[in-house]
Parts: structure tokens; sequence; C-alpha cells
């Protein structure tokens, strides 16, 4: 289940790190739901609910979840190690790269590292 959590001064959707994959848009849009019902503006989600798919950039998974997000002005954060997927797809380095440098979608390898980066006034 998730839970709603204030992580430096910001309230945070944290999706549990079992239950369904993020598969689909639909998928997508039952979090927007739930973080806008919550009054979240960022949503938190471990690596374990993401399906396969979502870090193969080609199959466009990943940009029309991440969009969604987006368009309803929500912060989605990635949160686990993505290291090896990055290492085999350039793509997807240059992806997460360009992503870490905005405000919009973010992929950190842990809650630290969250938490620094919203302290440091993202």
């Amino acid at each position: 289940m998730h839970q709603l959590e204030t992580i430096a001064g910001r309230p945070a959707l944290l999706c549990a790190p079992e239950g369904p994959l993020l598969a689909t848009g639909r998928d997508a849009s039952d979090l927007i739901g739930d973080a806008l019902s919550l009054g979240a503006d960022l949503i938190v989600i471990p690596t374990s609910r993401l399906s396969a798919d979502f870090l193969r950039l080609s199959t466009g998974l990943a940009g029309e979840v991440l969009q969604k997000f987006v368009n309803y002005r929500l912060t989605p954060v990635i949160l686990g190690d993505i290291s090896s997927a990055v290492a085999a797809s350039n793509p997807l380095r240059d992806f997460v790269r360009e992503s870490n440098r905005g405000r919009s979608v973010w992929f950190v390898p842990d809650r630290a590292t969250l938490e620094n980066q919203l302290a440091a006034g993202f």
C-alpha cells in the first residue's frame, strides 16, 4: 500500500516495494489519482515496481508514464539501483543523466540521495 510522508518539506506518495508493476499508462493514472487525493507532489516508485519494459526505452513505456506525471505537475522519483540497466544501454544512461539534471523526473539510488537532493533545493 502507498503512504504519504513528508520528505525535506515536500509531500511524497511512497509506493510500497511490493505490489502491482508500473506497466501501463493506466497504472500511472492510478498513482496520479492516489497522489493528488493525498496532496503529494512527489511520487516515489521503487525499482521493484517497474515492469521490465520500463527501462527499455525503445518500448516507449517510460516516456508515456513519466510524461503523465509531469503533465499533472508531479515529480516521479525512481528509487533504487538501476546501474546494470544503465551500463547496458547508452540511451538509458543519457536519459537518466538528463533527467537528473532537471526538476521533473529523478532517478536516485536510495532515500538518502533523494533527501539530499530535496534539501539542496530541488
